[in-house]
């Protein structure tokens, strides 16, 4: 356990933007002397001018280094990729052998991978670590996820344990498993993150196109769900963004913002992943993609040109009717988001031995971090009463509310489509359900074309072996 020292620090952290100062001033409220370092010198200036006498700052990074406290443990908080690997070399320099080295950026698992691995054989304690919340769940309380080193959890566990979000009394944290696991896990987090977002956004389309609702009434009904079910800090910050104005104007802030998504690449990541382990996320792949489409706003703004809108695009004029039905869509495709990302890190586990607990996941995403929300208080009972449970639709309770909901999915989509509004999210979110449930699939024609043009085999119902047939002989 890290022991309070007077002259030393007990923690280290390395980039000191809004999030590792934030960290920081987190840590030493909890009664731990820290230590910072940037090669900035206006952000060491900024934290030292807290006056804080459990906060020290520097610029020279072995000076950084000496401050700290043996075992000496130092987070980065650093944009992920070629710096992380540069500044574990600068700090091999100048740590020694059995100190603790952790990452808490948003760095690929497969780089996790890779240095826990080098950094085990030369001696150096390792934890990758997922970090959500936010600036203020930095600050405030965040959720995290380490992975790694077991031992090095262990000595760090009560800093992260205070620190962190509490629900029910209990720290939004835990170890996740092992080398890569906490890494893959935000990752995954990430990638529910964007189809939650995408879904939200998708909804707003259909209250302001399809319902033709003015932004009061948007804020109307985001404020009504989220104090209910849909409860959720997403769900939260929408009906606040729909208030926001600025000083001295009368209409909302985020109609100025441009309809271009950026992205830093971890939705990306979470399809590539699922893609390699062929386990299917189409609502985050979708959400990735819609990203990408807003960024070609010049040729979006020629083909509207080209192909208007449809004359009539209200959907009904009993609106309060329909958001009841727009509230079940929303319920069934959120729950399918999170279904998808469960699934997963299930077969991620399978195939990378993670160790990993999905009941704790679930639990440690309750608080502190961006996509917690009253249903996973579900996917955590889910998990804790079936450890084992391979897919989220088939939780007894889970499944009782998706046959309550699938009529509210069915007419927001049709009228969707029939209308010429854009739902992706909602349209993968039912076609997967739809064919998770279909126990005759038409894949046996995919298989047939694929025997037919490239010999590559397949196999028969109720006989064993692979098979292959000479199509063009006509079949007589």
């Amino acid at each position: 356990m890290i022991q309070e020292n007077k002259n030393q620090s007990s923690f280290g952290m390395i980039g000191l933007g809004t999030m590792g100062s934030n960290l920081l001033q987190n840590i030493a409220d909890h009664g731990y002397n820290c230590s910072g370092y940037d090669n900035d010198p206006k952000k060491v200036d900024t934290l030292n001018n807290l006056s804080r006498n459990d906060i020290h700052a520097y610029s020279d990074l072995k000076a950084f280094v000496e401050n700290l406290k043996s075992p000496k443990t130092v987070m980065m908080l650093v944009p992920a990729g070629k710096i992380v690997d540069a500044v574990i070399g600068e700090l091999l320099e100048v740590l020694d052998k059995g100190d603790i080295i952790i990452d808490g950026g948003n760095s690929h698992f497969t780089d996790t991978e890779r240095r826990f691995a080098d950094l085990e054989k030369k001696g150096y304690h390792f934890v990758g670590m997922g970090v959500s919340g936010g600036e203020e769940g930095a600050r405030k309380g965040p959720s995290m996820m380490p992975g790694g080193d077991k031992n090095a959890y262990e000595t760090i566990k009560p800093v992260l344990e205070k620190i962190a979000a509490h629900v029910n009394g209990e720290p939004t944290v835990a170890y996740m498993g092992e080398r890569s696991a906490g890494h893959f896990v935000k990752m995954v987090h990430n990638g529910i993150e964007y189809a939650l977002m995408q879904l939200i956004s998708e909804t707003y389309e259909v209250m302001k196109k399809g319902l033709q609702m003015d932004d009061k009434e948007i804020y109307e009904v985001f404020k009504k769900w989220n104090d209910g079910r849909l409860k959720s800090y997403l769900i939260e910050i929408t009906r606040d963004i729909f208030a926001y104005k600025k000083k001295g104007e009368d209409h909302l802030f985020f109609n100025d913002i441009k309809d271009e998504a950026k992205a830093k690449g971890t939705g990306k990541w979470t399809s590539q992943a699922a893609m390699d382990l062929t386990v299917p996320v189409p609502i985050i792949d979708i959400a990735v993609s819609m990203r990408d489409l807003s960024k070609y706003k010049d040729l979006r703004t020629k083909a509207s040109q080209m192909y208007p809108d449809p004359k009539e695009i209200k959907f009904t004029d009993k609106k309060g009717e329909y958001i009841a039905q727009l509230e079940e869509a929303f319920y069934f495709a959120m729950v399918s988001a999170y279904a998808q990302g469960m699934h997963l890190l299930y077969s991620a586990n399978e195939e990378f031995k993670y160790d990993l607990n999905l009941d704790l996941i679930a639990k440690i995403w309750r608080g502190g971090c961006i996509i917690r929300s009253e249903f996973l208080e579900d996917i955590y009972a889910a998990y804790k009463k079936d450890s084992k449970l391979k897919h989220l639709f088939l939780d007894d309770s889970v499944h009782k509310n998706l046959l309550k909901s699938i009529s509210g999915i069915r007419t927001v989509v049709s009228d969707a489509a029939l209308h010429g509004i854009a739902v992706p999210a909602f349209a993968v979110a039912l076609s997967y359900f739809d064919n998770f449930r279909n126990e005759e699939m038409p894949a046996n024609l995919i298989q047939a074309q694929r025997d037919f043009f490239g010999s590559h085999t397949y196999e028969l119902r109720g006989k064993e072996g692979v098979f292959h047939t000479d199509w063009e002989d006509g079949g007589n």
